[in-house]
């Protein structure tokens, strides 16, 4: 590991100030509390209490940092999944007065015992069901740094936490996106999980949307900091890079409709993967084309049988969607499937010539508050939804510089995690 503090991403250099004796969790703690809810609508938290957080810092044994690889690290939970003793609304108003949980959840439990401290339930777009953060029940989430814009969904609140400095990393969902559009909206890294690592287990405690679809992630500042989140959430050994990966990319008409900032950033990315050794060509994307339509009737009759019952309660676009779900033929259904079952064998075929893909994760760099986004979620389901249908891991790839200009989707084949994450990880751009 580098000693120099300017070579250590945020977590590595703050564990090393750990180490040293140099910081204290409940002051760290404290430092990030203090940046908490600074958004235009206060509301990057659903449910926080400072010193319940504080108490848990506290109780940290300084002995055990070699052991633990997020002690003392200040992390945000979205509020889809149960923490003891706090409420989980999932982003519905309708769900504001359920009792308190009384145990963990998987995931939570896992970041208590690798020492995290948790600083909060985050905000959501309703049900984890949209992709703007928009939320009419608790406010619509706006990016800390620019209150003209919307972070992006569903894990609104996960990347505003990252992006003010309340938390060092995050964990959000993702089931068409939710990770990678609010990642590349906000200027963040992110990563989506292989579906075959959210197993029940992985997800009890956890509140679903689409259980066929649904992953963990991670929205993080820093590339490098990937591998150490995906080893302390999924126990995912650390890899080494690879030194010349195949990288493939949807031919240029697939980008039709990126803004100039988001294809600007596709040529950095392409020279810095160069330059790290990687051949790049292009592939028909032809395919791909027909994604959305397929992984939006599934998404949606799975919600419909999680939340029936419920589906008035909602915000209208998402009772459509429900609604919508809930009445799909057993027929349609089955020859949706059909056609998924064939769209993955077709897609995971190209890593017969290619070790991982790149695309933009989002066509556009802003979602700005208070705008008609009718149509930003077909927009960006358009890049989304080829990999959400074939469960594939992701990485988000952020824009160079302060300000987001667009952000990529590095995916690799199933189970590649950990080398997606190492070699994501060594692209850091500076």
């Amino acid at each position: 590991m580098p000693t120099d503090p300017a070579q250590l991403s945020p977590i590595a250099a703050l564990r090393q100030q750990y180490l040293r004796g140099e910081a204290d969790p409940v002051t760290v703690l404290d430092a990030a509390l203090a940046h908490a809810n600074s958004n235009a609508n206060h509301n990057v938290y659903l449910a926080q209490n400072a010193a319940w957080s504080r108490a848990e810092a506290a109780r940290l044994d300084p002995a055990r940092i070699a052991q633990q690889p997020l002690w003392g690290i200040p992390i945000s939970l979205k509020d889809c999944f149960d923490l003891a003793a706090f409420p989980t609304t999932c982003g519905a108003g309708f769900l504001s007065d359920t009792p308190p949980a009384t145990a963990d959840s998987n995931v939570a439990a896992r970041l208590r015992s690798a020492g995290a401290v948790l600083t909060g339930k985050t905000h959501l777009h309703q049900l984890a069901y949209g992709i703007t953060g928009e939320n009419a029940a608790f406010g619509d989430c706006t990016q800390p740094r620019d209150p003209a814009t919307l972070t992006g969904g569903s894990s609104s609140g996960a990347a505003a936490s990252v992006q003010e400095g309340s938390a060092l990393a995050a964990i959000g969902t993702d089931t068409g996106g939710s990770v990678r559009a609010p990642a590349a909206l906000c200027g963040l890294a992110g990563y989506r999980s292989s579906i075959t690592i959210n197993s029940n287990e992985t997800w009890q405690g956890g509140h679903h949307l689409a259980p066929s679809f649904d992953t963990v992630g991670w929205l993080y500042r820093d590339l490098r900091d990937g591998p150490i989140l995906g080893q302390a959430l999924f126990h995912l050994p650390l890899a080494a890079a690879p030194t010349t990966p195949r990288i493939g990319l949807p031919d240029p008409a697939f980008f039709h409709d990126c803004e100039p900032a988001v294809l600007a950033t596709l040529e950095l990315w392409k020279q810095t993967l160069a330059a790290h050794g990687a051949t790049l060509q292009t592939f028909d994307p032809a395919l791909w084309a027909e994604a959305t339509a397929i992984i939006a009737p599934i998404q949606a009759h799975e919600a419909a049988q999680l939340h029936r019952g419920h589906f008035d309660l909602c915000e209208t676009t998402i009772a459509q969607r429900l609604h919508w779900g809930a009445s799909i033929a057993d027929a349609e259904l089955t020859t949706l499937l059909a056609r998924r079952e064939a769209f993955r064998a077709q897609t995971y075929a190209l890593f017969h010539t290619f070790d991982f893909l790149l695309l933009p994760a989002t066509p556009m760099t802003s979602l700005f508050a208070n705008a008609d986004h009718t149509e930003t979620r077909a927009r960006i389901l358009r890049y989304t939804s080829p990999i959400s249908l074939t469960g594939l891991p992701v990485v988000t790839l952020p824009g160079p510089g302060p300000q987001p200009p667009g952000g990529l989707q590095l995916v690799g084949p199933l189970n590649s995690d950990p080398t997606l994450l190492a070699l994501s990880a060594a692209l850091q751009l500076q």
